[in-house]
């Protein structure tokens, strides 16, 4: 059989209880000495375990959790509510701008149309009124025509 899975029997020993030596003063050095609020020294505690054991030390103070940080002044909803609206008004507004916009450059391209418009109308103005003679023309006066293919007479 290996030791390891041997049966154990638990063994009893003897309980030694320790209690603490104060240190010894220490040696007053050359330095000076500043005066200093001595801090309190907390008291030792023993307590007895079920067992019988004493255990004998110095209390430790719990740990405390840091303050929880303070709720801000303005919720959180009215933050997002705040958000909300603000990019619904760039939103809009951006809107706004595109329809200025659309409408200035439809505005532009009437102006243009009506331009080439007037300038072609005066174009054509020019030349059927004016009195540089009728070359390679024929100038027909209506009242005195006599159109010989349909044989109209005057």
């Amino acid at each position: 059989m290996y030791p390891e899975q041997a049966p154990h029997v638990p063994v009893q020993r003897a309980v030694e209880v320790h209690q603490p030596t104060p240190l010894p003063p220490a040696v007053p050095v050359a330095a000076p000495v500043v005066p200093v609020q001595p801090g309190t020294v907390p008291g030792v505690a023993s307590i007895v375990l079920p067992d019988g054991r004493v255990v004998t030390g110095y209390a430790i103070n719990p740990a405390h959790p840091e303050p929880v940080a303070a709720k801000p002044a303005v919720s959180r909803t009215a933050v997002n509510v705040a958000l909300g609206g603000a990019g619904f008004l760039a939103v809009c507004g951006g809107l706004v701008l595109l329809t200025s916009f659309i409408a200035a450059l439809t505005a532009f391209i009437t102006q243009l149309i009506i331009l080439a418009a007037v300038i072609f109308g005066g174009w054509i103005a020019v030349q059927l009124f004016s009195t540089r003679g009728h070359q390679g023309g024929t100038t027909v006066n209506i009242r005195k025509a006599v159109i010989k293919r349909n044989h109209f007479h005057s």
